[in-house]
């Protein structure tokens, strides 16, 4: 390797005067402490481990479907909502009949709109669903609710992403997009975005007139279509399933565009298929992680003998350990939920690594296609307990949270 001489004693003169000029700047520095760090202000500003909200408005969107508007609770110590990027989420952190479990939602207002003192947060009714049957039965106006900082990777990106962007949007998976279109707008973001929306319901629409009207305000960046698969009589838009005939019809050429998909898993099942025609790259494909999986047993790889199985689960937390039962067919974040031990969970889809735990004995399934980890992590038996099941007894340390 060649070094420049002259380069060379340059920086030693430069390291020579560098400390005479620390001690003069020392020596008349004042005398009283520096007790702030703007730095590390600003960063937890940005990236709060909590914020206390307040439920300032409830809005219903559809017959199953409603919209809640969150302001910061003051006097509670959070002052300022943080900041975010359109796409990403919020872990909601409550009890439910006693047990302490938290579980994530879109922001679907904008990130200017947390600049303004709101967050929305848009959550459908699941029929026999834990959290949201409770929601609906008990949230109002006024109520005050704690939250992580916003989380995920849902979001576009200059850097990463083309300025052509085809969004498939199942269901409740509508949310995210809601915040990036009128974050589009917002910002005047140069790029186009073309919405593919399968719902299946016609009076089920969330979002339905005002995502409309966004495209409205720009035809030329923002397109909206919304696809029914169980259409009624009245029902005049495209029907069936989002499809790569669907592309073809209201999108053409894909050549230069970077998909984003967020919906329930069997849609992102079925696009898989759908778009493997296209043999678009990896990195031109996002989606948004799953959340909890209703039903492990769909998957083909799932051990069926152990399917109506209950295995003991001894968790070291802290200076506490607990044997505790877990079912099979769920995750060990749930099992550990149910016995109250309130564990740390954010994004529940294997990928943010904030539950993350070491695994010391037994075997687990972890789900296909979303295992999160580091490879080091795998190497020395760390796991994501919201994305794996117990297939035997098991010995597990967690961290401990407050």
């Amino acid at each position: 390797m060649k070094v420049s001489v002259k380069g060379h004693f340059r920086d030693l003169f430069a390291f020579k005067r560098l400390v005479p000029k620390r001690r003069k700047r020392i020596l008349g520095a004042p005398d009283t402490p520096v007790t702030s760090d703007a730095v590390n202000a600003l960063a937890r500003s940005l990236h709060p481990e909590a914020m206390h909200l307040i439920i300032d408005d409830i809005r219903d969107e559809t017959p199953t479907t409603k919209t809640f508007r969150l302001v910061a609770d003051k006097a509670a110590g959070t002052t300022d909502l943080a900041f975010f990027r359109a796409g990403q989420y919020l872990s909601i952190k409550t009890a439910v009949e006693g047990i302490a479990i938290s579980r994530p939602y879109s922001i679907s207002s904008s990130p200017r709109e947390a600049l303004d003192g709101f967050y929305e947060i848009t959550i459908r009714k699941k029929a026999g669903g834990f959290l949201t049957e409770h929601i609906w039965n008990t949230w109002q106006t006024g109520q005050t609710l704690v939250s992580s900082g916003p989380a995920g990777f849902f979001y576009y990106d200059t850097l990463r992403d083309t300025n052509h962007i085809v969004g498939f949007a199942g269901g409740s998976g509508i949310t995210p997009f809601r915040s990036m279109l009128k974050d589009i707008l917002d910002n005047d973001i140069d790029l186009s975005f073309t919405l593919l929306y399968g719902t299946r319901c016609a009076d089920d629409i969330i979002f339905h007139h005002e995502l409309k009207a966004l495209a409205r305000k720009a035809p030329e960046r923002l397109k909206v279509v919304v696809v029914c698969s169980e259409p009624d009589e009245s029902w005049k838009g495209p029907r069936g399933f989002l499809t790569k005939d669907t592309l073809r019809n209201h999108v053409g050429d894909v050549t230069d565009t970077t998909f984003f998909i967020c919906g329930p898993p069997a849609m992102y099942a079925f696009l898989d298929t759908e778009l493997a025609e296209l043999q678009r790259p990896v990195k031109r494909i996002r989606r948004e992680a799953y959340g909890d999986i209703l039903d492990i047993t769909r998957y083909d790889d799932f051990p069926r003998d152990v399917i109506e199985t209950t295995f003991t689960l001894t968790v070291h937390m802290g200076r506490e350990t607990r044997e505790i039962p877990a079912a099979a067919t769920e995750s060990v974040l749930v099992a550990m939920e149910r016995a109250n031990l309130a564990p740390p969970s954010q994004c529940r889809s294997g990928e943010c690594g904030f539950c993350r735990a070491l695994l010391h004995t037994g075997t687990i399934y972890v789900v296909p296609g979303n295992d999160g980890r580091r490879a080091a992590d795998k190497k020395f038996n760390y796991f994501h307990p919201c994305y794996a099941y117990p297939l035997s007894d098991l010995e597990i340390t967690v961290p401990k949270t407050d």
